[in-house]
């Protein structure tokens, strides 16, 4: 599905308080959006990370007036969204002919919509990624190939339950949280026959990677090396893709990704 071995996770502006553009961070997101294109990897812009409100992924590619590959680009959604303004993103990814989204639920808070459950056809008291899904495949029959997050720090029998009923919604691929080497729940995804795409943490900063998936230190990984890390999971997933989240853009990429060449 991805022919290409990385997909570089790229984070679009914060917005400021007033609602205004900063043109500064809106030109950096701009640089680095093409040094991706440009290196010939996939992309992945997430959808207000942390809870924190940013620009859109495609209003910052459209104000920057960048090319989309639809093969490329992979847009985050999650639930924390009114229904007009779903409705509006979706609508804009369709004349934008956006292939791919990678459907969460996302991370909420005091500035940031919740979707009405309701609203998408779900049955609990909050929305889930499993009722976003199914909402989209329904209201935009073929338009889209959306992909599902696994969390392998939950407990398995759960969280592969709730993956086999994104399937089941619509999901065809998966993207991991991010991993550190041998994780034989993320193995035992090949069972499900679609594709699988491994996260990889390229900061040093590991007290950051256990607070983002809410896992407790392991003093094992107190000297974790990002760039080892990444050979490790060539060796175990050598058939996936790599997702990238907090790559460095002030480094030459040759010295940190060894499929870079290929």
């Amino acid at each position: 599905m991805f022919e290409y071995p990385y997909i570089i996770e790229l984070l679009s502006p914060k917005r400021t308080d007033d609602g205004q553009i900063d043109i500064d961070l809106l030109d950096r997101f701009a640089e680095r959006y093409q040094r991706i294109v440009d290196a010939g990897f996939g992309l992945s812009i997430p959808d207000n990370p942390m809870g924190q409100p940013r620009m859109g992924a495609l209003e910052s590619i459209g104000l920057k007036k960048l090319s989309l590959d639809p093969n490329k680009v992979v847009m985050n959604l999650n639930t924390f969204h009114t229904k007009n303004e779903l409705d509006e993103i979706l609508k804009r990814a369709t004349i934008a002919k956006l292939k791919y989204i990678l459907v969460v639920r996302g991370d909420g808070g005091p500035l940031l919509p919740k979707l009405d459950p309701k609203r998408i056809g779900g049955k609990h008291n909050v929305a889930t990624s499993i009722d976003l899904i199914r909402y989209i495949n329904n209201q935009f029959p073929k338009k889209f190939i959306m992909g599902a997050a696994f969390n392998p720090y939950k407990p398995a029998s759960i969280e592969l339950k709730r993956l086999n009923q994104k399937i089941e919604a619509g999901a065809k691929y998966i993207i991991t949280q991010p991993i550190i080497g041998k994780d034989e729940d993320v193995l035992d995804l090949k069972h499900l026959n679609i594709p699988v795409v491994v996260e990889a943490w390229m900061s040093k900063n590991i007290d950051l990677f256990y607070k983002s998936v809410g896992k407790q230190k392991d003093d094992k990984n107190a000297e974790f090396d990002p760039i080892e890390n990444l050979k490790s999971l060539h060796n175990f997933y050598p058939e996936c893709c790599v997702y990238l989240s907090m790559l460095s853009f002030k480094r030459d990429w040759a010295d940190l990704l060894p499929r870079i060449s290929l």
